[in-house]
């Protein structure tokens, strides 16, 4: 009788535990869900280009304002107002929505910074300028906004693709690259500092401009010449349509070219704006894959 009494309590106890530990799920579940819509309210964040406006969405992440841009934005951006051009945004629209803090890259620090101060706006610019610091900076602002774990899986997802396309370079010979950045009315080379020089050093690529501390340097022929590049890129930016046909000229006219093992093999590609960014951007595994087909599907 005392042993059926002990199992009768002991089941009891169990049950009781089994129902304290759901409550305490349940408590732990609506705290997140409440400390989130707390960040929410908390934060009134304008997103200055369309890459952060990105990186919001996927760290679940509201907005108060975006970009002015022809490109798609996420859903949750919809009816926003615009601030302007991410390059020159307009400080007295963006002041008078009140943001707790504007998020812009640092390759416009140089051009905005007086503008935000001159204002009192609240700004951090955001370090885009490689795979590398993007993922940091996913991290640092999960960890601002209460978006540890989206951060980590949107940091996790990108790793995974990022480190499928390295075990694809690594058993295929590295070609040498040269990386063109067109700007209506002049071109620059990219070196491996730069965020194109990042995915094709990724991609199993090797810079023919290595070894430079400068993201971009000016072009000299000659000297590109003796570095007998396999495979030219081109990067049209700003306007897209006349920086190619700019190149179409300069490659038709500058007579050196011809004499380029990569153009007379028919190794050079213009590649999209919209995958290949001056600025790291959340489509790294689509601009690899697309590096990946032009480095080895000959």
């Amino acid at each position: 009788m005392k042993k059926g009494l002990w199992v009768f309590l002991f089941a009891i106890a169990v049950l009781a535990g089994c129902s304290n530990n759901e409550e305490a799920n349940e408590k732990a579940t609506a705290d997140t869900a409440k400390e989130a819509a707390n960040t929410q309210e908390e934060h009134r964040i304008i997103a200055g280009t369309v890459v952060l406006a990105d990186i919001l969405d996927r760290l679940d992440l509201d907005a108060v304002a975006v970009p002015e841009t022809e490109k798609k934005l996420p859903q949750r951006f919809d009816g926003l107002p615009t601030i302007g051009n991410a390059m020159s945004p307009d400080a007295e629209i963006i002041k008078s929505l009140n943001p707790t803090e504007v998020l812009s890259v640092s390759t416009l620090e140089y051009d905005l910074k007086d503008s935000f101060e001159q204002y009192k706006i609240p700004v951090d610019f955001v370090d885009l300028t490689g795979i590398d610091s993007m993922l940091d900076e996913i991290k640092e602002l999960g960890g601002r906004y209460n978006r540890v774990r989206e951060a980590e899986n949107l940091v996790n997802e990108l790793k995974e693709e990022i480190e499928a396309v390295e075990l694809v370079a690594d058993k295929n010979e590295k070609p040498k690259v040269l990386i063109l950045l067109g700007v209506p009315g002049s071109y620059l080379v990219a070196t491996e500092n730069s965020y194109a020089g990042d995915l094709v050093k990724i991609a199993g690529g090797e810079n023919v401009m290595a070894g430079q501390d400068a993201e971009y340097l000016a072009s000299n022929t000659e000297y590109l010449y003796d570095a007998n590049p396999d495979i030219i890129l081109r990067l049209a930016h700003g306007m897209p349509e006349e920086v190619v046909e700019m190149f179409d000229e300069e490659f038709q006219k500058n007579d050196v070219w011809k004499h380029f093992n990569a153009v007379k093999n028919d190794c050079v590609y213009d590649l999209e704006e919209e995958l290949f960014g001056t600025t790291a951007a959340l489509n790294v595994p689509e601009a690899l894959d697309t590096l990946v087909e032009i480095f080895y599907s000959k």
